[in-house]
């Protein structure tokens, strides 16, 4: 039983769980005998939150990662002192995240051997589309095999160590057992996450059973959805579910036309939607005419579209498509926006009220690890769109902070969709403020999460 709740805006509320979900919402609800009792103490209750867009075992790995880009390393210099001094690992790698060129510029190998020429690294792009390897690390990758296209060469034909969107191949020859999630688990449910979509491209047959096989041994609390290519499949659990076919696009790569069509039919032929990343113009624009052709599934969903001007806008409602964002970028990267994003569409950029208007579903996801993992600090940056400077990014796309929340409120498999309830039969992912709603609206912190359960059992605080 959770004991005097505001649901609703309703304070004076009990709940009633039993087998996962919910068997009774009510006023001054009797008591049964053993019954355990959670004093709400007049805080909040609201349906779990749902991160509609991440990357599980790569956030895991971070923690086992060194940080190579802003906010933590700005310089060159400092990145060359992290990295000659990042402690030992089990394996003798380096393994480095969040690099942006404004720290030093371009990577490639004969930079990294530079300042690190005997212990194998491995150093990820901030986007999470590109790994620079030293020579080090390349020898003990292309032992006996040659990497696949995608692999850069120098004007000589030599690889250069940056290897693009090669992260299956990067995988497959560490030959490396995936981290475990439970640091994860807690880390999302000390936020109120209850669910999450895991949006990695890479996911496949074995990749996808592997995550559900975490999830049903208790290793991963929440409830998952796991998007990838065309052999994932189900996985017989209530809680774990097989998601969209998602699409890569790269605007400097970007697939024939006639093949990026074939995909998604394929996909709507098996009743499957299409998650399809966009983060330029031209990316979305692609996107929308290849849906236009291919025909469109309820579900149909564009990730990121991190620059969508009006007429784009237009095109993706008139398509009926959905819309996953992550607001919080501009808060995170809004600087160097600033400086990287044309003029032009710098007011274009993750907007959310101009998706409402238009009548275009939309939900938010934090892109974790590529960014923070924190919904409350995405659901800030809707409402306040500032960079960490300060700096506005065109206020009219600003959200309430109720439309913020709602972005983390809709289902795994209707993101965008009708925000999920509290009501009888409802599943018992939930969590809990240490404050009414009008007050937890002024601040949006994970700092009010008092208590978080999925399927019923309490996961944070820790029983």
């Amino acid at each position: 039983m959770i004991r005097n709740a505001e649901i609703g805006g309703v304070a004076h509320q009990d709940v009633r769980i039993a087998n996962g979900r919910i068997v009774t919402v009510g006023a001054a609800l009797p008591s049964n005998p053993n019954e355990p009792v959670h004093d709400a103490a007049g805080g909040a209750l609201l349906p779990g939150l749902h991160d509609h867009h991440l990357h599980l075992f790569a956030l895991a790995a971070q923690a086992v990662s060194v940080a190579c880009g802003p906010p933590d390393v700005t310089t060159e210099a400092a990145l060359v002192e992290t990295l000659r001094n990042a402690p030992p690992s089990d394996d003798s790698w380096l393994r480095g995240v969040g690099y942006h060129e404004s720290v030093a510029g371009p990577l490639d190998r004969a930079r990294l051997d530079a300042w690190l020429p005997d212990r194998p690294a491995r150093i990820q792009h901030r986007s999470g589309s590109l790994w620079i390897l030293n020579s080090a690390a390349l020898d003990r990758v292309c032992a006996g095999t040659a990497p696949p296209t995608g692999a850069e060469r120098d004007a000589r034909g030599h690889l250069d160590g940056r290897l693009f969107r090669l992260d299956a191949w990067l995988q497959e020859r560490l030959a490396a057992s995936p981290p475990t999630l439970e640091a994860v688990g807690r880390r999302l449910a000390r936020c109120g996450v209850t669910g999450v979509t895991d949006a990695s491209a890479t996911n496949d047959a074995a990749r996808s059973a592997e995550l559900a096989r975490r999830q049903d041994t208790g290793e991963f609390p929440q409830r998952l959805r796991i998007m990838g290519d065309d052999s994932v499949e189900g996985f017989g659990s209530e809680r774990c579910a097989p998601g969209e076919r998602k699409i890569l696009l790269d605007e400097a790569r970007l697939p024939p036309f006639e093949a990026f069509v074939a995909t998604a039919r394929r996909a709507h032929e098996r009743d499957r939607a299409v998650a399809v990343h966009c983060v330029t113009r031209t990316e979305l624009v692609f996107c929308i005419a290849g849906l236009q052709e291919a025909g469109s599934h309820p579900g149909d969903r564009i990730e990121h579209a991190a620059v969508a001007p009006p007429e784009v806008v237009d095109a993706v409602a008139a398509a009926g498509l959905r819309v996953v964002t992550q607001p919080h970028f501009l808060a995170e990267r809004g600087e160097q926006y600033r400086v990287d994003v044309p003029a032009k569409d710098q007011p274009w950029l993750y907007r959310a009220a101009g998706w409402h208007a238009a009548g275009v579903p939309l939900a938010a996801g934090s892109d974790a690890p590529f960014g923070g993992p924190d919904p409350w600090r995405s659901m800030r940056a809707a409402v306040e769109r500032r960079s960490a400077s300060g700096s506005v990014f065109d206020a009219s796309e600003a959200l309430s902070p109720e439309a913020a929340l709602a972005l983390f409120m809709t289902p795994l498999d209707a993101p965008g969709g009708e925000a999920r309830r509290i009501e009888v039969d409802a599943p018992a992912d939930l969590c809990l403020l240490d404050r009414p709603w009008r007050a937890a609206r002024e601040r949006l912190s994970t700092d009010d999460v008092a208590a978080t359960w999925c399927a019923g059992r309490r996961v944070h605080p820790a029983p």
